[in-house]
């Protein structure tokens, strides 16, 4: 009923609505969600990046160990190796096995040593690397123990970098989530001024419908729908940006970066590719905007108007 006196209340020719469509507060509200939604946006991104990337970090070190030979007095280096890759072979779930040449190993010392250095007199561990082809029906603790018989030498699972990444993912993705808890606290108090700012200017407005008896719940249809639109609006560009961002970053890191650079970049972000699951993410930034800046307009219109009244 008060709905339909509202639809015959005659309108002035120019006459602003209930909410305005366009005004300098909402202006400033619609920059605002846009800007917390692309914040929004990229953080999830971001952490769905990390965390892929964690991921395949995790599943490359689980596909190998390594077997460890220490120089051992009067033993022969050459014939422990071949001993240690036939084992490794002869394993279950064992893919391949490669001993590293002498090059290899100074070449890994060198972020340590430096380059340019002569090792050739330091008799230096060697490493057998071991490629697992299932890790989960791989017997490595019939290797460890076959591995006994050959002097010097001692198997490393890498089970302590596996759990270090899995910490590294896991603080990324709580970071991350704090990070979108802070952005949400602060899009809440700006829509919760946003509304009562424009409450106050259409002070007159709300006072007429009151006078015909509108109630506060259509009052605060009225402005939520408002805002509903702006929150839509303000998701939908702030995503949109996202993608773009991540679009131009991924280009620029393959592009404009050194060699090594940019292959730095890539184990680490994994050439930015967000994929179906960071696709979605970042599109559900959209609808949770929206119904995040609603629901807000909706409770402070009726919190405001139950204090006035």
């Amino acid at each position: 009923m008060i709905e339909r006196l509202i639809s015959l209340w005659p309108a002035r020719t120019g006459a602003a609505p209930i909410v305005p469509e366009r005004s300098v507060a909402g202006r400033t509200l619609l920059l605002l969600i846009t800007i917390m939604s692309f914040l929004s946006a990229v953080t999830l991104g971001g952490v769905v990046l990390m965390q892929k990337s964690a991921i395949a970090w995790s599943a490359d070190v689980g596909r190998e160990v390594t077997i460890q030979l220490r120089p051992v007095e009067g033993e022969v280096m050459d014939s422990n190796l071949r001993s240690a890759v036939s084992l490794a072979e002869s394993t279950p779930g064992v893919a391949s096995a490669r001993a590293l040449s002498i090059e290899e190993s100074q070449k890994l010392l060198e972020p340590w040593l430096g380059s340019g250095l002569d090792l050739t007199a330091i008799e230096i561990p060697r490493l057998v690397v071991v490629q697992l082809s299932d890790p989960a029906e791989a017997d490595i603790e019939g290797l460890q123990r076959n591995l006994g018989a050959v002097k010097g030498a001692s198997l490393d699972t890498h089970a302590a970098w596996r759990q270090q990444l899995n910490t590294m993912a896991g603080t990324i993705v709580f970071s991350g989530l704090m990070v979108l808890v802070l952005i949400g606290a602060a899009t809440v108090l700006a829509i919760i001024f946003a509304t009562r700012g424009a409450m106050a200017t259409n002070r007159e407005i709300v006072d007429v419908l009151h006078y015909i008896g509108a109630s506060n719940r259509f009052i605060a249809g009225e402005f939520q729908g408002r805002f509903l639109s702006i929150g839509l609006q303000g998701g939908l560009l702030g995503a949109v940006m996202a993608l773009v961002f991540f679009a131009l970053i991924g280009t620029a890191a393959g592009s404009m970066l050194p060699s090594e650079a940019g292959a730095q970049v890539g184990v680490l972000f994994g050439r930015f590719a967000l994929g179906w699951s960071g696709l979605f993410g970042i599109l559900a930034v959209v609808p949770v905007i929206a119904a995040l800046t609603a629901i807000t307009s909706r409770t402070t219109v009726r919190r405001f108007l139950s204090e006035t009244s």
